[in-house]
């Protein structure tokens, strides 16, 4: 039942030959029937410039580049911090509150 079938050797194709026929005889069609002459080639565009000037830094932007970064490390740090004081703080709030309604619940006779 599990086994391949395997067709008789007389109606297998040999590895050599396709069961699709090759298509020959086709020609296409030119794409329009009117006789005009191509169009010239576009004007090659002028390259651009390949030397730019260099970037150079003076002591005073420096400064400003390492001001600003340490600007950026210290606001992204802070926001950071804060967000996970908040976390820590909300954490702890909500085991109080799970601490208080346990104590509670389990002994409602001592109130």
């Amino acid at each position: 039942m599990f086994t391949p079938k395997i067709p008789p050797p007389d109606t297998a194709p040999t590895p050599g030959t396709s069961l699709v026929p090759p298509l020959t005889g086709l020609v296409h069609p030119p794409a329009c029937t009117c006789h005009h002459t191509p169009a010239a080639p576009p004007a090659p565009v002028p390259a651009a410039p390949v030397s730019r000037p260099a970037v150079q830094f003076t002591p005073g932007s420096l400064l400003v580049a390492a001001a600003g970064g340490t600007a950026v490390v210290l606001v992204v740090g802070t926001v950071l911090v804060s967000m996970l004081l908040a976390t820590a703080i909300t954490a702890a709030s909500v085991a109080v509150c799970a601490v208080v309604l346990r104590s509670l619940l389990n002994r409602p006779n001592n109130r």
